[in-house]
């Protein structure tokens, strides 16, 4: 489909769209390129895709904002003889294709230079960029769509039926005898709470999604913090329970980046739901 898309996306580049609506889209899809892009409806009419089903075979679903493609901006005005508001910025979306071979390369190689850091006394904070691969991890698997805050928090993800998902990512080979610590105003905030359990070698080691408020149900104290520790929720982890297999979008990325244990606990489950 990427090939088909990508050619789209170049024919369409390459015609006069001036007096067309697809101005009016609010998604489009990148091609091969950051200077070739297609409206979604076009795609529609064309080959009977929606984003669900690019998410499954590679696709992720971002903001303009989060992406900030310059390049868009200068397509959008060059095909439809239009220049793109900053209002109308805010509204589009953006479907693109990462290369995952290169991006699993590239952990593999993170992973080799943290190690040399770390052995020569140089790293002492790594939290960053674990968050950040953490998270596009549950975008891409989860097909969750990243938007601007309206807080100062930058991001916030959602579902495909607009439900908030608060995202905690924890960078460690263990967890904590305390647990994954969590706000609850944020959590309480949310429609779901996702943990992705990150190894100290990039790759998932678990995952957990729960019902924002069964958490606050079952795990919230008194005051500000919730801790989830692995022998309260043990059983919901993705390694011992399907519960929400159903919510993996992206099979193939999730097989790709979990790590050999727990891509053997869920492989044969997933076949068997998802």
């Amino acid at each position: 489909m990427k090939t088909i898309i990508d050619e789209h996306a170049s024919e369409f580049t390459l015609q006069p769209q001036g007096s067309s609506d697809y101005w009016k889209d609010t998604i489009f899809i990148r091609g091969e390129n950051d200077n070739t892009y297609l409206p979604l409806s076009f795609l529609q009419k064309k080959e009977s895709q929606d984003v669900i089903k690019l998410q499954t075979q590679g696709y992720v679903l971002s903001s303009l904002t989060y992406l900030d493609l310059k390049a868009f901006d200068e397509w959008y005005k060059k095909v439809f003889n239009r220049k793109l508001t900053l209002k109308e910025r805010k509204t589009i979306d953006i479907v693109h294709f990462p290369d995952s071979k290169k991006i699993f390369e590239a952990v593999e190689i993170v992973d080799q230079v943290y190690q040399i850091l770390k052995d020569h006394k140089v790293l002492v904070n790594g939290k960053n960029l674990p968050v950040q691969l953490g998270e596009w991890y549950a975008k891409t698997i989860l097909g969750l769509h990243q938007k601007k805050s309206s807080s100062q928090r930058g991001f916030d993800f959602y579902t495909h039926d607009e439900k908030k998902v608060e995202i905690k990512i924890h960078w460690h080979d263990t967890t904590s005898i305390k647990g994954v610590k969590l706000k609850r105003s944020l959590v309480e905030l949310s429609d779901y709470t996702v943990v992705m359990y990150v190894a100290k070698n990039f790759m998932i080691r678990d995952i957990l999604l729960l019902d924002s408020d069964f958490v606050i149900r079952k795990f919230a104290g008194k005051g500000h913090t919730i801790f989830l520790k692995d022998s309260d929720i043990r059983g919901y982890f993705f390694s011992r329970s399907n519960k929400h297999y159903d919510k993996i979008i992206n099979k193939t990325a999730l097989m790709q980046f979990s790590s050999a244990d727990l891509a053997l606990k869920i492989d044969e489950r997933i076949e068997r739901l998802v």
